[in-house]
């Protein structure tokens, strides 16, 4: 019972892992979605991707989630015309950042979910564990 309890808490453990992972891309794509290229025509910052595989956990006999890789949104770049830009190309538009603000809240909040749900996970797992202590004693 006791290696059950502790493949849960690893279970929860890396899936808040993976969802910090993907809260630290999200703030990275907001913290930059107004970054534009320092010279004309410069390509400005390409919105980040996160994605999960399914990992086995030999030790625990467990699948557990992990991060697959950071990838980069291949989507077209908005342009905006702004000629005062220093990144402005010959006709005055600046490409901008492939980062849209609603999409990176709704990522947000449900990473923020899932998160939560683990360590409402754990926390169950550890209360589980402290009454089983306490009836060993």
């Amino acid at each position: 019972m006791a290696s059950d309890l502790n493949s849960a808490l690893n279970i929860s453990a890396n899936g808040m892992d993976a969802q910090t992972a993907r809260l630290r891309v999200i703030a990275q794509n907001i913290a930059n979605q107004d970054s534009t290229g320092s010279s004309p025509g410069a390509d400005p910052y390409r919105r980040k991707t996160i994605t999960f595989q399914s990992a086995l956990d030999r030790e625990a006999g467990v699948d557990t989630v992990k991060v697959k890789e950071v990838g980069v949104d291949s989507s077209d770049l908005p342009q905006r015309y702004d000629p005062a830009n220093p990144a402005a190309n010959a006709q005055g538009y600046v490409k901008t950042p492939n980062v849209n603000s609603f999409v990176e809240m709704m990522d947000m909040k449900e990473a923020e979910r899932s998160y939560s749900a683990n360590l409402s996970v754990m926390q169950a797992t550890r209360s589980m564990l402290n009454k089983t202590i306490e009836l060993l004693k």
